[in-house]
């Protein structure tokens, strides 16, 4: 098994401090591999970052036929919980004819600041729909009323999870050796990352086939890239990323290190993993992957921000930087020059 290589450098003055390791592959349209660094074949778990395949069992259901392209692109989200995603599940929740009691995922603080700072103001305890998986779990409260099943979504055999997992285990082309269970309490199941980047590249190439389900993946994947406000938020790296590339690559981050990314246009994937679990870096590793494979300007505000984000004091001046290593990206790149 080869080892997590260097991604990602923290340099202070003339030493570097510090670096992240991972493992990131690139695949092709068949989700065979182009490029990789460090070991494909690693066992992960995929995390938030395969949350549009969580979806798939929505769309390819029929259940979805009457939600909006926003529904889908905060059914595959981890957002903010600004008044634009709670309020969309809210009236989601509504529609469905539930409130906050029938979601699984629990109460989470928004990451937004304003409604953050307005529950704080209010002496208010946030709910579940401020959960960033509420979205997530708005689709498979969903999915569930349309199957008839019981209340409890969340369990590893109702009818709900045992479609997720079905559809997880047919995209990676890998059956999965067992499962954890995620911070919004649903099932999340472990597979490669190769296992990861083959599921991704279904989605690239989703547009040039017509069955249900790559119909479905390609809804799911257009609907994300038109609307990434909904899939993460201002100040995110989902949504920052994904307009400096004109909406036309589908970019999503997990928990725990991981990033993966849907080129329709080429037909290509991406799929990483930083072991450490740093957002920063997975940020910086996604970012440069993503200017190395020529879809990112390096020189966009939104690349520069996440490829070479500056240390500062207390007092605010520069002392450090991080950056990809030469692995990643040429030498040539002077990203504190950009």
């Amino acid at each position: 098994m080869t080892k997590p290589v260097d991604l990602v450098e923290v340099w202070r003055g003339a030493l570097r401090e510090n670096v992240h390791q991972g493992h990131a592959i690139v695949c092709d349209g068949a989700g065979e591999i182009i490029e990789s660094w460090g070991d494909p074949e690693t066992l992960i778990y995929p995390r938030s970052s395969c949350k549009m395949v969580q979806a798939l069992p929505l769309v390819e259901s029929g259940a979805a036929d009457r939600l909006s392209d926003q529904h889908l692109a905060i059914a595959a989200s981890s957002h903010n919980a600004a008044a634009i995603h709670t309020d969309l599940v809210g009236r989601w929740l509504k529609d469905l004819g539930f409130d906050d009691d029938a979601f699984r995922c629990g109460p989470a603080m928004p990451m937004d600041k304003e409604a953050r700072y307005a529950l704080i103001r209010a002496f208010e305890q946030p709910c579940q729909i401020h959960n960033e998986c509420s979205g997530k779990h708005a689709g498979f409260l969903t999915l569930s009323q349309y199957l008839n099943a019981d209340a409890d979504y969340e369990l590893i055999d109702h009818p709900v999870q045992k479609a997720l997992k079905a559809a997880c285990e047919e995209v990676t082309g890998e059956t999965s050796p067992f499962y954890g269970i995620d911070g919004c309490s649903a099932p999340n199941h472990a597979c490669t990352l190769h296992g990861l980047g083959r599921a991704m590249s279904f989605f690239a190439t989703a547009h040039d086939r017509n069955d249900t389900r790559s119909k479905a993946a390609a809804r799911l994947t257009r609907a994300m890239a038109a609307h990434p406000e909904f899939v993460a938020g201002e100040g995110r790296t989902c949504t920052g990323l994904m307009r400096a590339m004109d909406h036309k690559v589908t970019i999503k981050t997990g928990a725990d290190g991981l990033f993966v990314a849907i080129v329709p246009e080429k037909r290509i994937s991406i799929a990483l993993k930083v072991m450490d679990g740093t957002n920063s870096a997975q940020n910086c590793v996604i970012a440069a992957l993503l200017v190395r494979l020529g879809l990112l300007d390096p020189k966009h505000p939104e690349a520069v921000l996440r490829l070479n984000p500056a240390i500062e004091s207390r007092r605010g001046f520069v002392i450090g930087y991080m950056r990809p290593t030469s692995t990643l990206l040429d030498a040539s790149y002077d990203l504190r020059s950009i």
